[in-house]
């Protein structure tokens, strides 16, 4: 499922005032962290990570593997704050940033 380009825009704006709710450390992709990454999607649907290595290369490699063993979508990728989406069976209207912030 790729996202078009008005899509990317209206999650991007929506995602704007979001805080991370993920951040990737020293210890990488760890099983607690998948846990969490998983609770998050499907709770939020549309979340910031931080991913908090120097190396760009690095970065991008989480941030893709985060995105591969997830099934979600990079929608912005800004220095270390990457913001994925990934939609849920059943959102629920008061944690689904999506939903939330329909117009």
């Amino acid at each position: 499922m790729s996202l078009s380009r008005e899509q990317r825009r209206e999650y991007r704006a929506i995602a704007h005032n979001l805080k991370p709710v993920i951040i990737v450390g020293d210890k990488g992709l760890t099983e607690n962290l998948q846990g969490e990454l998983e609770r998050a999607l499907t709770d939020h649907e549309l979340i910031k990570i931080k991913v908090a290595s120097q190396d760009r290369e690095a970065r991008q490699e989480a941030i893709n593997a985060l995105c591969e063993s997830s099934g979600a979508e990079v929608v912005q990728t800004i220095g270390k704050i990457a913001v994925i989406m990934r939609r849920a069976k059943k959102p629920n209207p008061k944690l689904s940033n999506l939903l939330r912030h329909k117009n």
